[in-house]
């Protein structure tokens, strides 16, 4: 059976904010979403998380987002063009400069919370993000919602893309991720969660919030590091995948493969 790539968001402490377990999900994982600073994160911090990532073997990817400490990324921003670009080659450059002292590297993008559900719809700033990307390092690889209109965008444009599902949030029957304010939008269980992903990666859909299938072909699955229970969520997801005879391995290591 095919492997699949296990991602987490993660370098969200700020100072004496703690935000998740980094140290355990990167024994885990086999991505990491390194927060940048805009939307969480103190350079100590993501320092810290990439040496963690390094000796634990886990592939590392810039976790960009609009400048929005106080809402930690999930607020909607009209940002102009020339703004986001900036904003995104800033905080790519950041995250390489950290990598790189702590003896690793960044190998792709992944956008957070309000900007990564924007893009994956808005052409405008959807082609600022892309563009950012070729700007700095068209090496990198874009991870985006599996489905979206702005992979095949950005494959158009030349950048290697990864479709991306969410283990621990509900699914619309229209593919799309049900929004945070409404009822049951987040998956706490972890055996639900672990059973709902592994028939996505038999099956290749997920059961959406109404209880109809909604068809979804993503080569990640993210665990929100932030999510209470998050760890365990992550550790019983991987014990059914490997039970199963599901490779857990970076998309990175396996040749990211474009999806539509």
């Amino acid at each position: 059976m095919a492997g699949i790539d296990l991602n987490s968001d993660l370098g969200e402490s700020l100072g004496a904010w703690r935000m998740g377990d980094d140290a355990a999900m990167l024994a885990v994982v086999s991505s990491a979403n390194v927060a940048c600073g805009f939307h969480a994160g103190d350079p100590a911090g993501i320092l810290a998380t990439l040496k963690s990532a390094r000796a634990n073997n886990v592939t590392v990817g810039a976790h960009v987002s609009y400048p929005d400490l106080t809402g930690f990324g999930r607020r909607n921003m009209d940002v102009a063009s020339a703004d986001l670009v900036a904003d995104v080659i800033y905080q790519i450059g950041a995250l390489k400069g950290l990598a790189a002292a702590a003896g690793t590297d960044v190998r792709y993008v992944k956008p957070h919370g309000a900007l990564y559900n924007t893009i994956a719809h808005d052409a405008r700033q959807g082609d600022d993000v892309i563009a950012a990307i070729l700007e700095i390092d068209p090496t990198l690889v874009l991870v985006g919602l599996a489905g979206s209109p702005l992979l095949a965008r950005a494959r158009e444009r030349g950048l290697t893309v990864v479709a991306e599902a969410f283990a621990d949030r509900a699914y619309t029957p229209q593919g799309e991720l049900v929004s945070r304010r409404e009822k049951g939008a987040v998956l706490h269980d972890p055996q639900v969660v672990a059973a709902r992903m592994l028939r996505l990666v038999q099956e290749g859909v997920i059961e959406a919030i109404d209880g109809s299938l909604t068809r979804v072909q993503a080569d990640s699955i993210c665990v929100h590091g932030d999510s209470p229970g998050a760890v365990d969520m992550a550790r019983e997801l991987r014990r059914q995948l490997e039970q199963s005879g599901v490779t857990i391995r970076s998309f990175i290591d396996a040749g990211s493969a474009p999806s539509a």
